[in-house]
């Protein structure tokens, strides 16, 4: 499995770098046009989730033993974990973004039946494998509802909870677009939260947070190392952002605002790592000087949780409501509520039994990416021609006019 996912991640670099350096002036505009900060939003909301809040406590330590781990100790565990969730990795959205909204409408190897049937069950067991990850992690940030850290029912009703409003918020784009924004500025206040919450503790001082943040540097100069899978727990990582990268993809190209293609990757490696770096960062302080973060400052890392995971799930389920037909229009609410509501919930139990893996939907997720180029380069090599002259048109309208 390893080397199945080597193979996949040179074919990502290899492909960013090929749409890059071909198309890099391209316009990329979706159906439903946004403001690029508000695109940005969307893609953060969306291709994110709980893990984001909840991982890093549980993980810099692991990160900083290397006694154990000697595979991390070519750098710091901030730099460590910023490199499992930041910068390079998102050249897999920007991949899977630029084909949807450039590539596809011409080739639809997505509306092959086969294909079509494959991406929505990588949808649907992703939306339930992050409703099992907020399920597993609320114990340890939650205890008070639980017995010896086991799952206890108040755990199944909050999940039980998310899923409802993600099904119900699902049924409009717009709502959608302003959960999104909204998660985003929530986010930002958690942040600012947690930076006052160390400062007021007296244990560090405002310059602390600044001195920190350069401790990311260390990814940077290291870069080449997150690259492929350093570890089983790295590996595990990437095939989860394999597992999100074509349904992210397909979902945020349809916002994309006409940001050009170099700008586009500009955008979706830097603007999410800026946050990812701001709120690591302040997390990082925390677990160096061992802050307490139980009370007001556990509760609302939960909430803004919970909300990240609602954002992604509404997303996710709107997208193979329409992928499939499956929509309100067409069966009413009341089928449409309840057929997702049972669908979601009853996989969030198959992950919690093992029955599930996401490994195998990341592998599914690289054997889409070599049978969509084979088909592409067999069948539609024309495609390639037509997205050249949108490039001569946009740029130089008088040259297509010779051409």
């Amino acid at each position: 499995m390893t080397y199945w996912l080597i193979a996949g991640l040179c074919f990502i670099f290899a492909t960013t770098l090929f749409m890059l350096f071909r198309w890099g002036n391209l316009p990329c505009t979706g159906p439903s046009p946004t403001k690029s900060l508000t695109f940005i939003a969307i893609l953060f909301t969306s291709g994110l989730d709980v893990g984001l809040i909840m991982f890093p406590l549980t993980e810099f330590g692991m990160y900083a033993n290397t006694t154990e781990n000697p595979e991390y100790s070519f750098a710091n565990p901030l730099a460590i974990e910023f490199g499992f969730w930041a910068f390079l990795i998102w050249t897999f959205y920007f991949m899977t973004c630029f084909y949807f909204c450039i590539i596809e409408p011409k080739v639809k190897f997505f509306e092959i039946p086969i294909v079509k049937f494959v991406n929505n069950i990588i949808i649907i067991g992703t939306c339930a494998f992050t409703g099992y990850l907020l399920l597993k992690n609320l114990p340890w940030y939650l205890p008070a509802l639980s017995n010896d850290g086991e799952i206890s029912g108040y755990y199944y009703l909050i999940v039980f909870a998310v899923v409802v409003g993600s099904v119900l918020t699902s049924m409009s784009i717009r709502a959608i677009r302003i959960l999104s924004v909204s998660t985003t500025w929530f986010f930002l206040a958690l942040i600012g939260l947690l930076v006052y919450g160390a400062v007021s503790s007296g244990t560090v001082d405002l310059y602390t947070y600044p001195q920190t943040i350069a401790l990311v540097g260390e990814y940077f100069t290291n870069i080449h190392q997150f690259a492929f899978p350093m570890s089983d727990y790295h590996q595990f990582y990437l095939f989860w952002w394999l597992a999100w990268c074509i349904m992210i993809g397909q979902f945020t190209s349809r916002f994309a605002g006409g940001l050009r293609t170099y700008q586009l990757l500009l955008a979706m490696l830097v603007l999410p790592s800026v946050m990812i770096i701001a709120w690591f960062s302040i997390l990082y302080i925390y677990h160096v000087n061992q802050i307490d973060i139980s009370g007001m400052y556990t509760i609302a890392m939960v909430v803004v949780g919970i909300v990240f995971v609602l954002n992604s799930l509404d997303s996710l389920t709107r997208l193979y409501t329409d992928n499939l037909n499956f929509t309100v229009k067409r069966y009413g609410k009341a089928k449409y509520i309840l057929g997702n509501i049972l669908l979601l919930s009853s996989l969030v139990l198959f992950f919690q039994l093992d029955f599930l893996q996401i490994e195998w939907i990341g592998s599914i997720v690289i054997g889409i990416f070599f049978s969509c180029t084979t088909y592409v380069l067999i069948k539609k090599r024309e495609v390639i021609s037509e997205i050249d002259k949108t490039l001569i048109t946009e740029s130089d309208p008088k040259t297509v006019e010779a051409a």
